[in-house]
């Protein structure tokens, strides 16, 4: 257990993903970027100790960058596996990330895999692959991201079962950044207070929240030796806007948590 990779629990997500795991359902993981579900997946795939295979989704993934393709190696054709391939013939854990931006023949190749068939076929080796019990599939996507040319099909949404995420709250918050980035917890209290006040600035200023993971950024600068303001510039204020009345706006709140 020394070897899992750092999580702090927020609520029962722990047993609601290992149940989902022993009783073979996919699980759609939905929340804002940065809060924490890559990190959740990676800790629960080593707490199963099952191997992950993790595949950020894109506008270019096509199936046959999942499932694989045949390749010319030494003179001959030979077929090369995909990392859901892999994951359902060693009965491992695939995690699509962003799945809304994947194309829709990607998520026609994981239907079968999400229901009580638990099937892969593979038309161009004239396989059919049938899961394993330990191999799950899990997805995830940022509701905020959707429109109306990217949106999960509701009936895509309903063949998994569904955790929400968000940031987590100011205690779970100062625990992660200060054990990610090694700065002291009292420094660390000033980067989560300074968040709580970022993120009330979501529905004003800023298109996107500032994210557990840009404060862990932050302070990791300032746990290097970086001073604040400098640290907070190149991890907050550049990454949140580009507009200089926004970015002005963000440093003097951040002068003024700093000093």
């Amino acid at each position: 257990m020394t070897d899992l990779p750092f999580y702090v629990p927020v609520d029962h997500e722990c047993e609601l993903f290992t149940t989902a795991f022993q009783q073979r359902l996919p699980l759609l993981l939905k929340g804002p970027t940065g809060c924490g579900k890559t990190r959740f997946v990676t800790h629960m795939a080593a707490r199963l100790q099952r191997p992950l295979f993790t595949i950020s989704c894109h506008d270019d993934l096509t199936a046959a960058d999942l499932t694989g393709r045949y390749l010319i190696k030494g003179g001959e054709t030979v077929w090369a596996d995909g990392p859901l391939t892999r994951a359902v013939r060693e009965g491992g854990i695939c995690y699509l990330d962003e799945v809304v931006e994947a194309r829709k023949d990607v998520t026609v190749v994981l239907h079968p895999l999400t229901d009580d068939r638990r099937m892969l076929p593979l038309e161009r080796t004239n396989e059919t692959l049938q899961a394993p019990d330990n191999f799950m599939l899990v997805v995830s996507y940022n509701p905020g991201y959707q429109n109306i040319l990217k949106a999960l099909k509701p009936s895509t949404r309903q063949r998994f079962i569904a955790l929400s995420f968000d940031f987590p709250p100011p205690e779970t918050e100062l625990e992660i950044i200060a054990n990610e980035s090694g700065l002291a917890r009292e420094r660390c209290t000033a980067l989560v207070n300074l968040a709580t006040q970022l993120r009330r600035l979501k529905e004003t200023d800023l298109e996107e929240n500032v994210s557990t993971r840009l404060l862990v950024y932050c302070a990791t600068l300032m746990a290097a030796g970086l001073d604040p303001l400098q640290a907070a510039q190149a991890a907050l204020v550049e990454p949140l806007s580009d507009e200089p009345e926004v970015q002005q706006g963000l440093f003097e709140l951040i002068r003024a948590t700093f000093g």
